[in-house]
């Protein structure tokens, strides 16, 4: 900006001199906006919506669980003799886990057994009186009472024992341990956790509408193939499918939890893990829109048409699915008509507008659209 020269001799006084800078810094400003103005606008490109079928997918969060997963817990009270197992470390089917001191379960066991001998001695002798009519069949028939209580005291005392020893009832990992060696344990208390990661259960909560859908005679069975979408967003490479929905809806939230069952040879998921169950749905002959061709009024979506004179019109649209970078439209659009694909801005309801012309298939090949 050049600014006013001042000489001794000038009668402008400070005021003007400020005002006259001011005045010029506007002229240039608004010279500088009306270059603006006047550049050029982009172009407009209309395009038509596609017809084709599509394939929907749908995520729904899901829990991960072990077919089989279950609380180690003590049987009988006494101090932890032996702790045979590590953290984390798989075992086999009847291997020795956890063993408590039998000092007191062994004694237990002399003494029915002792018990027991005693009370057959006395049968048999009481069976030999009962044989040559010296005692009554009701006296025997006591006896033999006693004798089958000492017996029973035998295996109940065998089974006492045997609780000293806590074996893997299926071959699986172990989680962490919660005594160790020397601990003084009571009936119930919880050791470890065993798991076995051989097969894995998926829970996931299915919303009441995409239930109806997918419980519909006109699915196909491919939708019971569904895919595990891990937490670092990779695909698990196992196939999974749905096998169980459960009996009742949770009122609170409107979903029904559906299981999906999936081999895993490589242990790779563990118990309590969490991921995304992925379904898919075929809609064929469905009518795509891409999303920016779409805007929204009062929770509305509208795309602007362009009619057979060249003028352009707001149409309402409604949307059955939305998909990656696209929307499946019901009404309001068919595959006839032309939408402004870009430019939406530079565009006037009922006004005539000059525009290119695009392929749908070409102003499609750049979104991730799956579709076949």
């Amino acid at each position: 900006m050049k600014l006013p020269k001042w000489t001794a001799g000038t009668c402008l006084s400070w005021g003007t001199c400020l005002a006259a800078l001011l005045l010029s810094g506007c002229k240039e400003h608004h010279a500088g906006h009306g270059h603006e103005e006047g550049a050029e606008k982009g172009k407009v490109i209309v395009s038509r919506p596609l017809k084709q079928d599509t394939l929907v997918t749908r995520d729904f969060v899901c829990q991960i669980r072990s077919a089989r997963n279950i609380e180690v817990r003590a049987l009988e009270k006494g101090y932890l003799e032996s702790v045979n197992v590590a953290e984390g470390r798989a075992v086999k089917e009847g291997a020795l886990m956890f063993k408590v001191q039998p000092l007191v379960y062994q004694a237990e066991l002399k003494r029915a057994e002792a018990e027991a001998q005693a009370a057959r001695v006395e049968y048999d002798n009481t069976r030999r009186l009962a044989d040559t009519k010296v005692v009554s069949d009701t006296e025997l028939a006591i006896v033999r009472a006693k004798l089958e209580k000492a017996l029973a005291d035998v295996n109940l005392a065998q089974a006492h024992l045997g609780f000293t020893q806590l074996k893997a009832p299926f071959p699986g990992l172990i989680d962490r341990l919660h005594v160790r060696k020397g601990s003084l344990v009571d009936e119930g208390d919880l050791l470890t956790t065993l798991s076995d990661n051989s097969e894995v259960r998926v829970y996931f909560n299915v919303p009441e509408r995409d239930y109806l859908e997918y419980d519909s005679e006109e699915q196909p069975e491919e939708r019971k193939q569904v895919e595990l979408v891990m937490a670092n967003g990779k695909l698990f490479d196992q196939p999974v499918r749905i096998n169980a929905i459960e009996a009742e809806f949770n009122n609170e939230t409107g979903t029904i939890p559906f299981r999906a069952d999936f081999p895993n040879p490589k242990a790779l998921l563990r118990h309590g893990e969490t991921g995304n169950i992925r379904m898919k749905k075929r809609v064929p002959g469905a009518v795509l829109i891409p999303q920016k061709a779409t805007f929204e009024v009062l929770d509305h979506h509208y795309v602007f048409l362009v009619d057979k004179d060249d003028k352009v019109v707001q149409q309402r649209i409604r949307i059955a699915e939305e998909i990656e970078d696209a929307f499946i439209v019901t009404s309001g659009a068919t595959e006839n008509d032309k939408i402004v694909l870009e430019g939406i801005r530079q565009v006037k309801s009922d006004e005539k507008v000059t525009y290119e012309f695009v392929e749908p298939a070409k102003a499609f090949e750049n979104l991730k659209l799956r579709a076949e």
